[in-house]
Order: structure tokens, then C-alpha cells, then sequence
């Protein structure tokens, strides 16, 4: 895919999850890498009103070569990006279910949404740990992040949002859907004490399906 390509699907897929509620506003960001470097989502975009052309090039070290000036958050990407190689996308979002649970007290900090479906564990996998909360565009939770992301493919910002991977865009945007899917089944299932997957189980879908 070109990156021209890889533009234009950045805008399709951002205008789609910014039409279904994913983001309101100038809410979230998405990147993706390229060989050589990064393209980001601009400061106080839209996710639904981009431009391909305008959207912010990085280079490979993550200083802003081209298109607007970047997200205010591009910390977040690239702790994700240095923690796991298997990343080639990142989408940071302030989706409703998943940030109602990272409002949540008392919840598990290192997997606080259980394996409920077999879609939720191959999209995001095993564990799903909750970031400590930090003011937004605060570059200091990129050690916190990087931490995180060493042993998962997605993160929940507390208070905040989920930041999620994949191996391509694509991936990234469909575990993001799936994450915001779990975390509504959470929410709706949290005082019936329901059936999650067993270990076993979990392991047989990571096997399977990586």
C-alpha cells in the first residue's frame, strides 16, 4: 500500500468511527507506521472532517516533517510503537463504554474487562491493563504506557480512554470496535456474575489465532 493509499483508508476509517459515536469533537487520534516513519492525526482534528493531505507526517524519530502539526499526544503513540514491534497502527480513543470503564474503582488494574468472548481475546488478547490517570497531553505517562504495552496489545488511560494496536490499521480500528463491543458487555453483565472463557480456553484462542 502506498502511503497516499494509507492516507486516504486513515481518513475512511476515522470518518467511520467518528460517525458510529467512537469520537465526538476533536476527541482521539490514530497513527500509523510507515518504513520510514509515522503518520498521525493533527492537533484538534476531527476524526470525521480529515484531509488526506493534511494529515501530520513524522519521521522516524517522531519529529513532525510534514502536513499540520501532530496530535498533542503523540507520546502515547510512540510508547507503543518503541514497546512492541508487532505495532503498525495505533487508534486512541474516548469511546463511551470503554472509558466508563476506566472511570471504575475497585477494578482489576492489570485486566480489568474479563475474556467474556472468543473476539474480544483474539483482537486484544490476554490482558488489558488500566494506565494511572494523567492530564491529557501530559508527556509524562509515556513511561507508564510503555510499561504497559510490553505485555499488551491495548491500554486503558484512566478516566480517559483506551489506546489500542494492531499489526496494520485495519487491525487497530476493528480491536478498538471489539474493545468498545466488550466493555458494553461488561457494563451490561457486571451484576450477574457472568461465565468468562477459562484459561485453557483463552490459551486455545491465542494459539489458534496469535
Amino acid at each position: 500500500m502506498t502511503e497516499a493509499d494509507t492516507r486516504r483508508l486513515l481518513v475512511e476509517l476515522a470518518a467511520s468511527l467518528f460517525a458510529r459515536g467512537f469520537s465526538v469533537g476533536s476527541a482521539g487520534n490514530i497513527s500509523v507506521r510507515l518504513d520510514d516513519g509515522y503518520l498521525i492525526t493533527p492537533t484538534n482534528s476531527s476524526l470525521g472532517r480529515l484531509d488526506p493531505a493534511r494529515i501530520s507526517r513524522l519521521d522516524a524519530g517522531f519529529a513532525h516533517v510534514g502536513g499540520d502539526a501532530p496530535s498533542k499526544e503523540v507520546f502515547m503513540h510512540r510508547a507503543f510503537y518503541a514497546a512492541r514491534a508487532d505495532a503498525g497502527a495505533v487508534v486512541h480513543l474516548h469511546s463511551t463504554m470503554a472509558t466508563a470503564v476506566a472511570c471504575l474503582p475497585d477494578l482489576d488494574a492489570a485486566n480489568p474487562i474479563p475474556p467474556l468472548t472468543p473476539y474480544f481475546v483474539m483482537r486484544i488478547g490476554r490482558s488489558m491493563p488500566i494506565v494511572p490517570y494523567y492530564r491529557p497531553g501530559d508527556a509524562a505517562m509515556e513511561p507508564a504506557i510503555h510499561a504497559a504495552a510490553h505485555g499488551a496489545r491495548a491500554v486503558l488511560l484512566a478516566n480517559h480512554g483506551p489506546v489500542v494496536s494492531g499489526k496494520s490499521l485495519t487491525d487497530a480500528v476493528y480491536a478498538a470496535e471489539e474493545l468498545e463491543e466488550a466493555a458494553r458487555l461488561f457494563l451490561l453483565l457486571r451484576q450477574h456474575a457472568p461465565r468468562a472463557l477459562t484459561s485453557a480456553q483463552v490459551d486455545d484462542l491465542l494459539r489458534t489465532f496469535g
